[in-house]
């Protein structure tokens, strides 16, 4: 066995995936297996081998082995709300500029999707302030992050943010709630001159009227953009477009804040 190849341990969490393809996200124990359809598997048989490996239920049917990625996570994560897509995702971490050391404001926390991909991006010495008023939705977002083993990056907040936020002269701003523009003022408060802000909207509607708050305040590189992701079917003989895409799941709405001329 080559010494850079990673192995499967107890406890690790590792992706199942057959031919058809059907995939699954588990977590190997060795006193314990996974029954498919198509048989069971045997952790006990996996702990011990390389990820990429191939491995055979119990009637002798192909799965592979592959080590799960954030996205991975993501998409087989415990919901309550609507969650962000990564093709949403990726592009906020980057218009963001999120990376490790840096201060984070994230509201709301929901199900923890978007936590999770902002904690990942933060590892590891960065801090993520995540809001939330709903007990329900901040516990489950607890056990999504946990998962990923990034607590240590997270500070929840089971808090109306009706009055601001705690922290100021963070370095970026999430914001994912019903009525943004009534906390716009508390987002540049909070926020460090220059910092980045992104805010997520359903509806056309919610974008104008967040647009004409913005105008009335020291942000300035305004954008709003929608983010549309169309898969292809591998079959080199018959290339053609998924049937179906993840079209629209959102407006994002990107700025940056300055000082207030008054304030100079």
């Amino acid at each position: 066995m080559e010494h850079n190849m990673e192995v499967i341990q107890e406890g690790s969490y590792l992706l199942l995936l057959s031919k058809k393809p059907d995939l699954y996200l588990i977590k190997a124990s060795a006193d314990a297996h996974f029954s498919t359809h198509e048989g069971n598997i045997f952790f006990k048989d996996i702990i011990g081998m390389p990820y990429g490996s191939i491995v055979k239920t119990h009637l002798g049917v192909e799965y592979y082995v592959l080590k799960p990625g954030i996205t991975d996570f993501l998409k087989f994560i415990k919901r309550k709300t609507q969650v962000l897509y990564p093709k949403d995702l990726g592009f906020i971490i980057l218009k963001l500029n999120l990376c490790s050391g840096i201060k984070m404001i994230e509201c709301g926390t929901g199900s923890g999707s978007a936590t999770s991909a902002f904690a990942f991006s933060l590892y590891p010495n960065g801090k993520l302030y995540s809001y939330e008023i709903r007990r329900e939705f901040l516990n489950l977002a607890k056990n999504n992050v946990s998962r990923l083993g990034l607590d240590s990056i997270v500070e929840f907040k089971n808090k109306d943010i009706e009055t601001g936020f705690d922290e100021k002269d963070v370095d970026a701003l999430f914001l994912d709630v019903k009525f943004p523009e009534k906390y716009i003022e508390h987002a540049y408060n909070a926020l460090k001159p220059s910092g980045n802000m992104c805010i997520f909207v359903p509806t056309a509607n919610q974008v104008s009227d967040v647009l004409k708050k913005l105008d009335k305040m020291p942000f300035v590189a305004t954008e709003v953009v929608e983010i549309l992701l169309r898969g292809y079917k591998t079959v080199p003989e018959r290339l053609r477009p998924e049937d179906t895409m993840v079209a629209h799941t959102g407006y994002l709405i990107f700025t940056r804040k300055v000082m207030d001329k008054k304030n100079e």
